[in-house]
């Protein structure tokens, strides 16, 4: 081959034209980007002029050289599609002016052909590719069918794939649009319908004479890539519950089917899979109520009702038009473009059902998308809807924005569209900054989200982030200014500790060791940085074990995840200093085992050696006994304990029984 490759390489450099095989089919190709070559080939081929050709790159690189900008859904269609792939391309740039079409736009393919490779990177140039024929006649699938003006025309002959008889796989072309995009994912996705289920619900609808789907999130989850989701809902034009019934008949195991009568919805769980059917519906809504008025309807209808584009998409299962996806508002295009977007007018949209508008936010944050203009403007008109709908399912899309990747982007847009303030003022109450006497403080608001933003690269835990959301919701309350100093907070942890019960309470948050278990990590975040600061003395290091007990290495994190300092010097100072901070608290609890203290003298053997009834002198004794353990007077066992118990009753008058 190699020798095939210098000879067709110094042909190509002399301005020659090639008759080669492609990837796809029998080519007549030359330098793309010499103009007198072109013309040789449009010659050729006795084919207008006026018409593009198509040229062949060897590497995503090269590609990046011949047009001026490649747009990020390309990159995912080339990923998505493994036949050759042409995609129309505007402004490409060192081509031949005489090889692109008039409306400035040209035809590029990654070739996947070792040979055509190869030679584009020896050429270091992209190459013309166009079929071996003279034009309005059939393309030849193979060596043989090529006519003889066409192997005289050309400068030389590549020896290679000769003998192939069927060399006609056509590339597929597309236009950046959404036809072309809909074409390719659809045969893409036909691929995660290969799962036994979807050709049993295939079967059933057709028996039942049902037009059937499958819709929304499972779709979009396979289109994006992101982990294979296990639940799928299923729309069909009649009875949800009645294909459903079918279905679960004839799957393995029979499972049962979970009928909701008020709701027209059914469900089977089967294996790992969670199916939902429900039939096609059309709704309408009163303005105090987001429980819509539901009658019978269409895919139409029920696309309409959808919250966003996104989730509008349906692949249609039954037989004769399986895997056709059906897309009615370029739902396609805005998963590629990263956009949330509502299919109807999202005043209605959001106003119909407000929960929709803390979906909005929550799929931008998950997603990484940007919410598009006119759907992020409605979020702000409609804040005050959000007023109809329960805590708990507010507080159920909130968590969901805390525990994302990058959370923070979820409270700013909550934040900027005014959604935030319907439901957690004291959050929106962190935001702004105060200036006197020249001295401002930060924003609390911003630097509350950059620590929720450090917390979330080391932890996927939601009540270690809740407790950094919550860490300084006191600064509004205790913010004082201090002539001579500036500003001060003095106090924050404490009353941010109290707080923390009434704000969960209020979000129908859980009152119970997890709402603790926040409440002691905003009581004690200062602890560790106090610490940090100076020499740390073994007693504080006890004293922060006992307090903090098993939740000790997540106060940690919480306070590491507190410096958010743009000095360099001064973060690495303080990072420092939290090492010495852990191997203390290593060092000490391997000695000491404060960590879940139970005092070694209990309030019952108090009792019994100095004859003594429950009251205040026991407690006394049992404090100085743990104190004396703290503080480094006595070690962490029985017999020392002992002894100095029978010290301190001496002090208190008190006598062993």
């Amino acid at each position: 081959m190699i020798e095939e490759i210098l000879k067709a390489t110094e042909v190509l450099k002399n301005g020659g034209v090639l008759l080669y095989a492609t990837d796809t089919i029998w080519g007549i190709g030359c330098d793309a980007s010499n103009p007198e070559a072109v013309k040789k080939v449009f010659a050729i081929k006795k084919r207008d002029q006026a018409k593009s050709l198509i040229v062949l790159v060897d590497n995503p690189t090269r590609l990046e050289r011949t047009v001026e900008e490649v747009p990020e859904v390309a990159w995912d269609l080339i990923e998505y599609t493994e036949k050759p792939l042409t995609i129309i391309y505007d402004k490409p740039k060192g081509i031949a002016k005489n090889a692109i079409n008039k409306d400035q736009s040209l035809g590029v393919r990654i070739v996947k052909d070792p040979f055509c490779k190869e030679l584009i990177r020896r050429l270091n140039k992209p190459i013309i590719s166009t079929s071996a024929n003279i034009s309005g006649e059939k393309t030849a699938t193979c060596f043989q069918e090529i006519s003889e003006d066409i192997k005289n025309s050309v400068d030389h002959i590549v020896n290679l794939r000769r003998d192939e008889k069927n060399l006609n796989q056509s590339s597929m072309i597309i236009k950046l649009d959404v036809s072309g995009l809909i074409d390719i994912f659809a045969n893409k996705l036909k691929e995660y319908l290969k799962h036994k289920v979807f050709n049993c619900i295939s079967e059933c609808a057709d028996e039942l004479g049902y037009e059937t789907y499958v819709i929304g999130g499972y779709v979009r989850d396979c289109i994006l890539k992101r982990k294979e989701p296990k639940d799928i809902d299923v729309v069909c034009v009649g009875s949800g519950i009645e294909l459903a019934k079918k279905v679960a008949k004839k799957l393995h195991g029979r499972p049962q089917v979970q009928v909701f009568k008020n709701f027209g919805t059914a469900m089977v769980l089967h294996d790992d899979l969670e199916l939902e059917f429900v039939g096609a519906r059309k709704e309408s809504y009163r303005k105090d109520s987001r429980k819509p008025i539901v009658e019978n309807g269409s895919l139409e209808d029920d696309q309409n009702r959808r919250d966003f584009t996104i989730n509008a998409l349906a692949l249609c299962l039954n037989k004769n038009r399986f895997g056709e996806l059906v897309d009615p508002f370029n739902g396609i295009l805005d998963l590629e473009n990263g956009i949330i977007r509502t299919p109807l007018n999202p005043d209605i949209t959001y106003s119909d059902d407000p929960l929709r508008m803390m979906r909005a936010v929550r799929f931008a944050t998950q997603l990484d998308f940007s919410i598009e203009q006119e759907s992020l403007l409605a979020l702000k008109r409609n804040s005050k809807r959000l007023e109809i709908i329960s805590q708990e399912r507010i507080i159920d899309e909130l968590n969901k924005i805390i525990t994302a990747k990058q959370p923070s982007k979820g409270f700013k847009l909550l934040f900027k569209t005014e959604l935030l303030h319907q439901f957690f003022p004291e959050f929106v109450a962190l935001h702004g900054v105060e200036t006197i006497q020249g001295k401002k403080h930060k924003d609390n608001f911003y630097h509350t989200l950059e620590v929720l933003e450090n917390l979330a690269k080391n932890t996927n835990d939601l009540w270690l982030r809740w407790a950094a959301l919550l860490h300084d919701i006191a600064k509004p309350p205790t913010k004082r200014f201090e002539e001579g100093h500036g500003w001060t907070f003095h106090g924050h942890e404490f009353l941010g500790s109290k707080m923390v019960p009434k704000i969960f309470k209020r979000l129908k948050l859980p009152l119970n060791e997890k709402m603790k278990y926040v409440q002691k990590l905003v009581l004690l975040h200062l602890r560790p940085i106090a610490l940090s600061k100076d020499i740390v003395s073994d007693s504080a290091i006890r004293r922060l074990l006992f307090d903090a007990g098993e939740d000790v290495e997540d106060l940690m994190l919480l306070c590491e995840a507190d410096i958010t300092s743009k000095n360099e010097v001064k973060v690495k100072r303080f990072l420092n200093n939290f090492k010495i901070v852990r191997q203390k608290l290593k060092d000490i609890e391997e000695r000491d085992h404060i960590r879940n203290w139970q005092p070694p003298i209990s309030g019952e053997l108090i009792m019994q050696t100095f004859n003594m009834k429950p009251g205040k002198l026991v407690g006394e004794l049992k404090n100085a006994i743990r104190e004396a353990i703290l503080d480094g007077v006595i070690t962490n066992d029985y017999e020392k304990a002992f002894e100095f118990m029978h010290t301190k009753a001496k002090e208190l008058g008190l006598k062993e029984h």
